[in-house]
């Protein structure tokens, strides 16, 4: 055993460790992460907690990441899209990735504690938990409402932006926690959709397996317009003004065309385009958040 281990480490390199920490979708909750650290002040944000503050959310999200990999191997390996990850493939050892995930934690919240503020930290370790433990250890395998339950989780990095720099919770990050929170299932099932066969045969039971790509999609119908209107609320209560607003009506009827295409099935690949235009939305609708508020300090 102890040979396999050393064997497997030994094909081992620095990519596959970064692989473990899924850096796509980090980066893409540090851009969130960030934008909630911007909006919690009307003063610059400390640098101090600006660097460590996001290097500490970014290390615990990659350890969630990592768990996931070692959790979701068998799985993985079944799935065209993620059959070569570095657990699966046997380059690093589950024991390996875990150690790693485990030093990536401690490190995270070492920043956290020391840089920002214990509910910072604290929120960032419910987190990293709901995600690791709830979401991939019991909720992917147990209900085709995983993903809506489990989304929360990946919804936190506004939140944890936000406090970072305040040190309480209030309703405007809990607002970009909504976003996320109704922005995931239509995200997510857009990809389920796509890779349904595959879920099948790995018998993850997400909502196309279990009900079906009909009802799959008049979900992501129904979600897309919740999360449209949510979408709208950031100036309904004056956190943001007309330069936001426009661009998350003009983004949001984008992501409605896609639902649309999506449930009449009227273009090819129309699950994964949906798919790829909704990480773009996410980016650009935060980043429009940011850009409305620095106009509104300059008024």
């Amino acid at each position: 055993m102890a040979t396999l281990l050393q064997t497997r480490q030994e094909h081992a390199s620095w990519r596959d460790y970064l692989e473990l920490t899924k850096p796509r979708v980090v980066l893409l909750m540090l851009i969130t992460s960030l934008v909630g650290m911007f909006l919690a002040t009307r003063a610059g944000v400390a640098w101090q907690v600006l660097v460590f503050g996001n290097l500490g959310i970014g290390l615990c999200a990659g350890a969630a990441a990592a768990v996931n990999h070692v959790v979701d191997r068998r799985i993985d390996s079944i799935m065209a899209r993620t059959h070569k990850r570095p657990v699966t493939a046997g380059r690093l050892s589950p024991v390996a990735a875990l150690g790693f995930a485990l030093l990536l934690a401690v490190a995270g919240m070492a920043l956290l504690l020391t840089f920002t503020n214990e509910l910072a930290a604290w929120l960032t370790l419910a987190s990293l938990l709901g995600y690791a433990v709830l979401y991939t250890g019991f909720l992917k395998r147990a209900t085709p409402q995983n993903i809506v339950i489990g989304g929360l989780a990946g919804a936190a990095p506004p939140l944890l932006g936000w406090v970072a720099v305040t040190g309480h919770i209030s309703a405007e990050p809990l607002l970009l926690v909504l976003i996320i929170f109704a922005w995931t299932p239509p995200h997510f099932w857009a990809l389920a959709i796509h890779r349904k066969e595959e879920y099948a045969k790995a018998d993850i039971p997400m909502l196309p397996v279990t009900h079906g790509e009909h009802y799959t999609k008049v979900h992501i119908l129904l979600y897309t317009a919740v999360m449209i209107a949510v979408t709208l609320l950031p100036y309904a209560i004056h956190m943001s003004g007309l330069l936001y607003l426009a661009c998350a009506v003009l983004l949001g009827g984008r992501f409605m065309f896609w639902a649309v295409v999506l449930y009449r099935d009227s273009r090819p690949h129309a699950a994964i385009n949906t798919f790829k235009y909704s990480i773009w939305y996410l980016f650009l609708l935060f980043i429009a958040l940011l850009a409305d508020h620095y106009l509104l300090l300059n008024l």
